[in-house]
């Protein structure tokens, strides 16, 4: 496991052994490939209850690299987590003193709909933290404003005969995605996988949201374990704003000063990691039941590649 959930007392001392038996039961029948074009979520209010837990080292069962910066995030129940259907979208969380928005970066297979695990940064801004359990309010959230712009990082084990890709900073439910024009299936650890492989790229990947809205961003590299930063943002609340279709430099590291003149910027780009064509998914803090169980030791070393993209209006399909 690379995180770590801890069942606090207040659990069982509520009957959560009983719970969390009977949901683990329904949570294995929920660990499937999920729709790749399932409908958005309600953004209705609604009512529940919040816990908190700390992520240590990992990443959580949507396989982002890393937690948000704020550290404010939530593992949802089996069935708001939808087979990796939520990963990547924000709640908007109401508790007793005032309102947070968080990400959706983990499942909690032991929590009912309703119960929102919160990262302790969440929760702390939201209640009091000895009182272990809130009520609270909460709403998807479908108009947010991204941190960034859309990332793609491939899986480690990708090759031209099978790829499996990630998309973050997105804000809303993923629809669809397509990769050179190829379907892809989403995976309840929030890959979207092209079984056959997709050819040696570069690749370009259309991105569609249960909203409609679409962007399509060009010029990703087979680099496996690399989060390729790119210009695209998936509009929310209207159309895509059309953008140039042109690469953009890689990013370097800052040169080292020394006392002679400073050197030249290396024009190297991220070289392939070697792996195997077979897929190793990378799991988080509850690990779906459809993974297989050996993990690397060690994450790969973060490499950033600036892309442009093209945005654009359209169903899935």
């Amino acid at each position: 496991m690379t995180g770590s959930r801890l069942l606090s007392p207040r659990w069982l001392a509520a009957g959560g052994a009983v719970i969390l038996a009977a949901v683990l039961g329904v949570a294995m029948l929920l660990q499937n490939t999920g729709a790749a074009c399932a409908a958005p979520p309600s953004t209705s209010g609604k009512s529940g209850k919040a816990t908190f837990y700390d992520l240590g080292s990992g990443m959580g069962n949507c396989s982002f690299p890393a937690a948000p910066g704020d550290d404010l995030f939530v593992a949802l129940g089996p069935a708001e987590y939808s087979s990796g259907a939520a990963c990547g979208t924000y709640l908007d969380v109401t508790g007793p003193k005032g309102k947070v928005r968080v990400k959706v970066i983990d499942s909690c297979p032991e929590c009912p709909a309703g119960h929102l695990d919160l990262s302790r940064t969440a929760f702390k801004k939201i209640g009091a933290e000895v009182a272990g359990i809130i009520p609270i309010t909460y709403r998807t959230v479908s108009t947010a404003t991204a941190p960034a712009p859309i990332s793609v990082r491939l899986k480690e084990g990708s090759s031209q005969y099978w790829l499996a890709v990630l998309i973050d900073n997105h804000v809303t439910q993923l629809k669809s995605v397509t990769v050179n024009g190829k379907s892809t299936s989403r995976k309840s650890y929030n890959y979207w996988e092209v079984d056959s492989g997709a050819g040696s790229g570069p690749f370009k990947i259309k991105i569609t949201d249960g909203y409609g809205h679409s962007t399509t961003v060009s010029g990703i590299k087979l680099s496996p374990g690399t989060t390729q930063k790119t210009t695209a943002r998936l509009a929310t609340g209207g159309s895509g704003t059309a953008a140039s279709d042109t690469t953009a430099p890689v990013k370097k590291a800052a040169p080292k000063a020394t006392k002679s003149s400073s050197p030249a910027a290396s024009s190297a780009t991220p070289t392939p990691e070697s792996t195997s064509l077979a897929p190793d998914p990378a799991v988080g803090t509850d690990q779906p039941t459809d993974q297989p169980t050996d993990q690397p030791t060690e994450q790969p070393a973060e490499e950033t590649v600036d892309l442009a993209a093209d945005s654009a209006k359209s169903s899935c399909g």
